[in-house]
């Protein structure tokens, strides 16, 4: 995925940059880099899986609770 950015006619070079960082963080793709950077093995990632959902389900409780 690449993002371009164009600077405007009377845009300053730090609200250009400003842009392109927020158009990144949006994105994700600083998040997919990070992801990929290093070797999971299939076991781990299991375990990152679950680990993950556990606390979304703990996390759903948690604000089921605070309805009633």
């Amino acid at each position: 995925m690449s993002l371009e950015v164009k600077l405007f006619q009377g845009e300053s070079q730090d609200a250009l940059l400003r842009r392109f960082q927020k158009q990144v963080q949006t994105s994700g793709i600083l998040r997919e880099a990070k992801a990929k950077s290093r070797f999971v093995s299939k076991r781990d990632a299991y375990r990152i899986k679950a680990k993950n959902s556990a606390r979304r389900r703990r996390q759903q409780a948690r604000a089921q609770r605070r309805v009633q």
